[in-house]
């Protein structure tokens, strides 16, 4: 029964390409919507990955990494003082542009790293060194900026990348690159550029509070969540382990942005546009063969045979269209990794769209299976 379940298949060409293709095409857009919806999210907090430190403490009414609320510099000996606190630095994030050489400005996501330990900085250096930034008007800037949006561009529009040794001009203030990091894309996808905390307020607008964050490491044998709840109490301000951060920035762009609507609508019409395509061809070459299901009900088929040889091909056009649609949904993924299109492909991703082409399988195959069930087996003998 299962070979002649395949050859009834198999042996219909064009439907069984129609009824693959649907689901291909529901898989790849599936895939690829919530591979980009992934990708935005993790950049959403890639500005927590980046800076390794146990606890973050900010202004209590901050919502995301990106909402820095600036607070007085004397907020940072109060959580120094706290118990359980090994050591507590600043850390200034703020935006400024940078003015090119052809006159054009580019937005900046400046960080002030602490003056004495860097902490904060990146950890992957691609050119020079981090503790490089003592030296005076010095820069660290990410190596994606440098090749694309702060490089040279020449009369004829190719690109010179910017390279350590160069100047770069951040609000008014002449600063030089000393080397190149690896950082994660931020969710504003701006230049990302790196220096030392006191050179950082020099650079950006004068106001009267400029910390915008303090980074703190727990004592040993102390959990960040239970320093942090205790910074918390004692100061007011608000304090969070980087995992406790990370929850806090995911759960602001998840209920009170419109990222989760847009995407979740492109998911339902994917979802929906292969049910509809796979269910009606399904549908199709189903009532093409009700005369040989009716000459197998006729010679002894009972409905659970043909239950099964059904699930059978619903089961297969699920598991090709699946494998065609993951693998060019691999290919775009690899086509865009150098663009600015975000990207990301975890496992969980191809579970759940494993679970929506069982759906959309499904769904065809019921719409088969009740036409087929209420058969009559003597519909082969008439003409």
């Amino acid at each position: 029964m299962r070979r002649i379940a395949l050859n009834m298949l198999i042996g219909e060409t064009g439907k069984y390409l129609g009824i693959v293709a649907g689901v291909m095409f529901a898989s790849l857009l599936i895939i690829e919507q919530l591979s980009m919806f992934t990708g935005i999210l993790t950049q959403t907090y890639s500005g927590i990955t980046s800076v390794h430190a146990d606890i973050w403490v900010m202004d209590p009414k901050v919502k995301s990494i990106d909402d820095s609320k600036p607070m007085v510099d004397g907020e940072l000996g109060r959580v120094r003082s706290v118990e359980g606190v090994a050591w507590a630095v600043s850390l200034y994030k703020g935006s400024t542009s940078a003015r090119l050489e052809n006159g054009d400005t580019e937005g900046i996501s400046l960080y002030g790293l602490d003056d004495t330990t860097f902490v904060g900085g990146p950890a992957v250096m691609v050119e020079g060194k981090l503790s490089d930034l003592r030296i005076s008007d010095s820069v660290v800037v990410d190596a994606a900026s440098a090749r694309d949006r702060l490089a040279h561009v020449n009369a004829d529009g190719t690109r010179v990348p910017l390279k350590v040794g160069d100047t770069l001009e951040l609000n008014d203030h002449r600063v030089k690159v000393v080397g190149l990091c690896q950082v994660g894309r931020g969710f504003q996808s701006q230049a990302v550029v790196y220096t030392t905390y006191n050179r950082a307020l020099n650079i950006a607008p004068t106001q009267r509070k400029n910390l915008s964050y303090i980074l703190a490491a727990a004592q040993p044998g102390k959990s960040p969540e239970e320093v942090a709840a205790r910074i918390a109490r004692v100061t007011g301000l608000g304090a969070y382990s980087s995992a406790q951060f990370i929850q806090k920035t995911l759960h602001y762009f998840l209920t009170e942005t419109s990222v989760v609507i847009n995407f979740g609508l492109s998911v339902m019409v994917a979802f929906l546009i292969g049910t509809l395509i796979a269910g009606q061809t399904f549908y199709n070459f189903t009532m093409d063969n009700l005369r040989h299901f009716g000459a197998l009900k006729a010679m002894g088929a009972s409905n659970r045979a043909i239950l099964s040889m059904i699930l059978l091909q619903a089961g297969l056009v699920g598991f090709v269209g699946y494998g065609i649609g993951t693998g060019l949904a691999c290919l775009l993924g690899l086509a865009t990794q150098d663009s600015m299109i975000t990207f990301t492909l975890p496992w969980y991703v191809l579970a759940a769209t494993g679970v929506a082409v069982v759906g959309i399988t499904g769904i065809s195959a019921m719409l088969s299976l009740r036409k087929v069930i209420k058969l009559e087996p003597g519909i082969v003998f008439r003409g």
